[in-house]
């Protein structure tokens, strides 16, 4: 079998795991949060979003100024997980097929083959994403959405499980691409990470004065693990007022502001509170989880006439939008 072939396989796919426990599914997701806080200091929250967009079938943009740890975060969770993981640097000469892959003619077998890109990982960190073009950026719409990749006409499926953390700088406008509003509202969240505080820094400088602590960490989860984790979280109960609850919430956008949710982010949502319920011990989605989860998910999908991130938007929904 090949890569690709490996790959391709339709027994890696989601449904076909069996779920584990909700005790297990949310002890999983603490193992993977205690394991990278052994290199991330000061952001456990940014760390469980990472985990409810991977065990939620997402996808991450962390967005910050250079030197925040954003490429170290996202290495971190990779690397706490037992599967393939890949990075790809973007630069304004990288080219859509430097990220899905290419068919070559083989000289021997006369034939074409398809030689796979680094999409094709189960984790893929695509750093400094915004500062290649528009493009290249548009080479992840498909596989971000469908787990899948076509080249000549041909369709190959990326590992399961698999999710894009991409990072981008917000400093250098000049220097860089705006994402464009189909890829931005594939990501289910979007997140920053800020400045650690004085205790925080003080703890991080401790910790790198010697081998750096990413150098160390072992995997706590293997892709099984994963896989059966988010059928947990795709089974969990959504009863009717709390899909009721986000669709009010998602009309509200829609009449508040120039671009409102759409239908695939209330679906991020949806899929998002499940694996928030989870992680806390629940199979059952409760409006709180709804809450909680909403700015991450719905934050960077809305605009308004400013042309800004729909925070206050979101804001407003969650104070005039009742809970039935």
């Amino acid at each position: 079998m090949t890569d690709a072939d490996a790959v391709s396989d339709p027994r890696n796919a989601p449904e076909n795991a069996s779920p584990v426990s909700i005790d297990d599914a949310a002890e999983l997701m603490a193992q993977i949060v205690d394991n990278v806080e052994r290199v991330i200091v000061g952001h456990r929250g940014a760390i469980e979003h990472i985990l409810v967009a991977l065990f939620a079938r997402g996808h991450l943009l962390l967005e910050d100024v250079p030197g925040v740890g954003k490429t170290m975060l996202a290495r971190s969770v990779a690397t706490s997980l037992d599967g393939s993981f890949s990075r790809v640097q973007f630069t304004p000469d990288l080219l859509p097929s430097d990220i899905t892959g290419v068919n070559v003619f083989n000289e021997k077998t006369r034939a074409f083959e398809f030689q796979s890109g680094p999409v094709f990982a189960n984790v893929v960190l695509g750093d400094e994403i915004n500062r290649a073009p528009p493009k290249t950026q548009a080479a992840l719409l498909e596989v971000m959405a469908e787990g899948q990749v076509t080249v000549d006409g041909e369709t190959h499926l990326v590992p399961e499980p698999f999710t894009v953390i991409a990072t981008q700088n917000d400093v250098e406008p000049g220097r860089t691409y705006e994402l464009p509003v189909a890829e931005v509202d594939r990501f289910t969240k979007k997140i920053r990470l800020g400045y650690p505080d004085e205790t925080e820094e003080t703890e991080l400088l401790g910790r790198v004065a010697g081998d750096h602590p990413i150098e160390s960490l072992e995997p706590v989860a293997t892709v099984e693990d994963v896989r059966r984790a988010r059928r947990t979280v795709a089974e969990a109960t959504v009863r009717e007022p709390v899909r009721a609850y986000i669709s009010r919430l998602a009309s509200y956008t829609r009449d508040h502001a120039r671009l409102g949710v759409s239908p695939r982010g209330a679906i991020a949502l949806l899929r998002a509170s499940q694996a928030r319920a989870v992680f806390e011990g629940r199979e059952y989605v409760l409006p709180d989880d709804v809450q909680a989860e909403v700015p991450s998910v719905w934050g960077h999908r809305i605009r308004t006439d400013a042309d800004a991130d729909g925070a206050a938007v979101v804001e407003r929904a969650l104070e005039s939008v009742a809970v039935d």
